[in-house]
């Protein structure tokens, strides 16, 4: 295996478990459910979130599932990140939990470029 796949895959994997561990914990874990209150965010949309952070996370293990459908998961992910640094900063919470959305957003590029090296 070259160093190009390598690559995606460590990180491709890295956001996966990432997603499937919050995926999982925004349906059932207590303190995820108390942090998308303190955040303002309704139940549905925890629930709604939790649901496609846990699809999309499928979407980009399989390795036959068509490009274009990965290529929206990555999407999705991106907002995701983006929109957890916003609403961690709005509401005020400590710099650290604003910096980690944009270093897994930073593992997330890396992925999606890797992803598309691996198919040139």
């Amino acid at each position: 295996m070259n160093w190009i796949k390598t690559i995606y895959w460590i990180t491709t994997s890295v956001i996966a478990a990432m997603m499937l561990f919050s995926g999982y914990n925004s349906l059932n874990n207590a303190e995820m459910i108390e942090g998308f209150r303190h955040l303002g965010f309704p139940d549905y949309f925890r629930i709604e979130l939790g649901i496609a952070k846990l699809l999309g996370a499928i979407v980009l293990i399989v390795p036959k599932v068509p490009i274009r459908l990965k290529e929206w998961a990555y999407v999705g992910f991106g907002i995701t990140y983006i929109s957890a640094a916003i609403a961690h900063l709005q509401v005020g919470d400590l710099i650290g939990n604003v910096i980690a959305p944009f270093v897994f957003l930073a593992i997330l590029v890396t992925s999606y470029l890797m992803f598309h090296k691996t198919k040139t």
